[in-house]
Formats: structure tokens, sequence, C-alpha cells
């Protein structure tokens, strides 16, 4: 491959890690990872106890036999297992993350968003009517000027620039 090839390719990739989506990926993977860790913290010694004040506090113990015998645990069970206590587990993990990110992150970013939005248009509406009633003033001494001129010359202005 050719030195400029090289050059090219470098760049290119250079250019590609550069962008904001990419850099923005990347922080995101490690706040996620981190955050990760806080809502297991989170389900491990809240949410389990409380489950377990009805049954048992680890989640993964509860199934459903479909097939029997199921005796066993682990590796040594026997029968077909629906291992549902898993899912809500992981079903709560993902709801807490959800409700967290949502309400912590993205509601409040919307928020601003909106509110830097409403600021931009008030600002444009309000140079908007400026520049109107700037238009409005000079079409009136435009026109102004046109009858004074006509009526000078002893003639009515041509129709439309009254």
């Amino acid at each position: 491959m050719s030195d400029q090839g090289k050059t090219s390719l470098w760049q290119g990739f250079k250019a590609f890690l550069m962008r904001g989506n990419v850099v923005d990926l990347a922080v995101a993977v490690v706040i996620g990872a981190a955050f990760t860790n806080i809502v297991n913290s989170v389900v491990e010694g809240l949410i389990n106890p409380l489950v377990g004040a009805f049954g048992t506090q680890n989640l993964d113990s509860y199934t459903s036999c479909l097939k029997g015998p199921c005796e066993g645990t682990g590796d040594a069970a026997t029968g077909v297992r629906i291992l549902w206590g898993s899912v809500l587990g992981a079903t709560l993990q993902f709801v807490i993350t959800a409700a967290v990110v949502y309400f912590l992150m993205v509601l409040p970013m919307a928020k601003y968003l909106a509110r830097l939005e409403a600021r931009r248009k008030a600002k444009e509406g309000a140079h908007e009517v400026v520049e109107v009633t700037e238009l409005e003033v000079l079409k009136d001494i435009r026109d102004a000027l046109l009858a004074q001129r006509a009526q000078n010359e002893g003639t009515t202005p041509p129709p439309g620039q009254r």
C-alpha cells in the first residue's frame, strides 16, 4: 500500500474517532457501566430484601417446573425449569435503570433544551417585530414622498403607491 493510502486511511480513522457521536457514545458506555453497579446495589440491597419479605431474598430461586420431576439445583437439577425469578430480577434492574436515566438525565435535559429554544424563539420574535415595524415605517415614508411629489407636479400618484 502506498504512503498516501496509509495516510488517508489513518486520517479517515482519526476523523471517525474525533466525531462527536463516537466520543459521546464512549462516554455513555463508561457512565452506563458505572451506573450498572449502582443499580445492581439498589436491587440487591433494597429490592431483593423487600421481595424477600414475602418469600426468598434471592430472586433466582423463583422457578416453575415445566416438566417434572424437578429436583436438585444447579447442574444436578432434573426436569425442565422456567427460571422466572431471574427474568424478574433482570426486568427490575432494567426498569430501575431506565427510570433513573429518564428522570435524572433525559427529563432535565429536555426541559433545559426547551427553555433554550423558547428563549431563542422569543429573541427571534422580538427581532422580527422590529424589522416589520422598520419596514412599515420605510413604506410610509416612501408613500408620503411619492404623494408629495405628485402633489407638487399636479398629478395623482399611480395606484399601489399611496
